[in-house]
């Protein structure tokens, strides 16, 4: 039995806000478009219900303010509640403005529904990078007290790969969690979840997290999104080989093995696991 808890965390967005499709779906259609973000959610609560696994749950206000009872029932539930911005932009592409109000935005609707304060924050797509590093002050000032945007791996879309591995505090204050890697010949691998998990075999993301539990003794930080275990969702056409392969490996898959990693180890909440001071009095004043 793992003496090691992990963190458990779900980016809640719906299939058709992911940043591969920002050329292909208009943000303007998005009300437009089926959504399926509810029912997925509702799926992965059950499944932690289940096996009676807290998380926590980055979420979108854009979400928040189409599905108010879902924002509740993580609540109801047990979870955590944590700010993935308002309408899924980059931080990247943003300026300091545009960002402070985006997060404000997200984080006033996450807060007045379900009464609880929110100081978690991951960017869309982990789109914290050396060029923009001025986004945890601009998480510090509107309230967050952690985040967990960064990724210290190689990949065309985001990742500092020099940056820590492991919690660290920002200079400010501002705690940052980066996402899990395993150092394999100096070289850090992903096993955050996401994309490589459902391209991994399990055995070899079961690997992974035991590396870093048993040989590092560090905690895992692991994430998925609600679209991921929906086979079933729209597809989409006018999309590069690349994206689609991204997207749609394995979602058939996705349930089973996160299932199996349910049962393998040990979950809790981003706060639980990393910053339990944070984890009690979070009644909104």
């Amino acid at each position: 039995m793992q003496s090691i808890v992990n963190a458990m965390s779900v980016d809640v967005e719906d299939y058709f806000q992911v940043s591969a499709f920002e050329k292909t779906i208009q943000r303007s259609d998005w009300d437009n478009l089926p959504k399926r973000v509810e029912l997925n959610t509702q799926r992965i609560l059950e499944l932690f219900a289940k096996h009676q696994i807290k998380a926590t749950f980055f979420t979108l206000g854009w979400v928040a303010e189409r599905f108010p009872q879902l924002i509740r029932t993580i609540i109801a539930e047990g979870h955590e509640l944590a700010n993935h911005g308002y309408g899924h932009l980059r931080a990247t592409s943003q300026t300091p403005a545009e960002f402070r109000e985006d997060i404000c935005k997200a984080k006033q609707l996450l807060e007045d529904i379900s009464g609880k304060a929110v100081v978690g924050y991951r960017a869309p797509s982990y789109s914290i990078s050396k060029d923009n590093l001025w986004v945890h002050d601009a998480l510090l000032e509107t309230g967050h007290q952690y985040s967990s945007s960064i990724y210290p791996i190689h990949h065309d879309l985001y990742g500092i790969p020099d940056a820590p591995r492991f919690k660290y505090q920002c200079d400010n204050g501002l705690w940052e969690i980066p996402i899990t890697t395993v150092k394999v010949s100096q070289k850090n691998l992903p096993f955050g979840g996401g994309g490589y998990f459902r391209l991994y075999p399990y055995w070899l993301s079961r690997w992974g997290i035991k590396q870093l539990n048993n040989k590092e003794g560090q905690s895992a930080v692991f994430y998925f999104h609600p679209w991921e275990i929906d086979a079933e969702q729209p597809k989409q056409n006018n999309i590069s080989f690349k994206t689609k392969f991204r997207h749609y490996l394995c979602l058939s898959r996705m349930e089973l093995r996160l299932t199996n990693l349910l049962k393998d180890f040990k979950w809790d909440t981003m706060q639980n696991v990393f910053l339990p001071q944070l984890a009690t009095g979070n009644n909104r004043e």
